[in-house]
């Protein structure tokens, strides 16, 4: 049985950035990560982890980025990140390429967190307020980017106090395998369990004890 435990009526799963820029063979970003997805099974692990958590009736919230031509043209601060986002016209608001991936996206009753412009959701979204309104305490967090949105939001889930699991295969990270390994080495730091698909699956169908 897993060591770790998940309190029934508890567990929720964020999945960040599941969208047509990131995971259609057609996305501007799809070919910086292809080669790691096709890796570590990431797109496939993604659905699984999905399907699990809907079979499983826990809530299951998207967080998608948009961008509008405002953002692209007025904004005084541009970060690293932000250059990427608007010199490549990532996520463009209203475009095919900030649409969920079919296969990755909300059905009825699912929540779509209120589109985020940092790597933070928790610190720029509704999404706190709606992990309480859904009585979710422990949050499992996976999509991309493992190295900024995944784990910048992981890591302000834990400090404010909900119990967090990252993935070792429901993610991936800018830079390849070294960069991947120094990712999954920091996980368990920022996170209370840092789990496979199906270890966590398994988890949190064993009976509480």
């Amino acid at each position: 049985m897993s060591a770790h435990r998940y309190e029934p009526g508890r567990v929720g799963l964020l999945l960040i950035d599941t969208m047509n820029d990131v995971f259609s063979e057609d996305g501007k970003a799809y070919p910086t990560f292809k080669e790691e997805f096709e890796r570590i099974g990431t797109f496939e692990n993604l659905k699984r982890l999905l399907a699990g958590a809907r079979e499983q009736g826990f809530p299951v919230f998207f967080a998608p980025m948009a961008y509008t031509e405002a953002d692209y043209t007025s904004w005084k601060h541009i970060s690293g990140v932000h250059h990427e986002m608007f010199d490549n016209r990532l996520f463009v608001e209203g475009s095919w390429g900030a649409e969920f991936h079919p296969e990755l996206s909300p059905q009825d009753g699912e929540i779509v967190i209120t589109p985020h412009k940092n790597i933070d959701v928790l610190a720029n979204t509704d999404l706190e307020v709606q992990l309480r309104q859904h009585n979710t305490e422990y949050i499992a967090v996976a999509g991309m980017v493992g190295t900024m949105c995944v784990e910048s939001t992981a890591r302000s889930c834990m400090e404010h106090g909900f119990h967090v699991t990252t993935f070792t295969d429901a993610t991936a990270a800018v830079g390849g395998r070294d960069a991947y390994d120094a990712m999954i080495l920091r996980y368990p730091f920022i996170s209370h369990a840092t789990l496979t698909v199906d270890e966590f699956l398994a988890a949190t169908r064993a009976p509480a004890t």
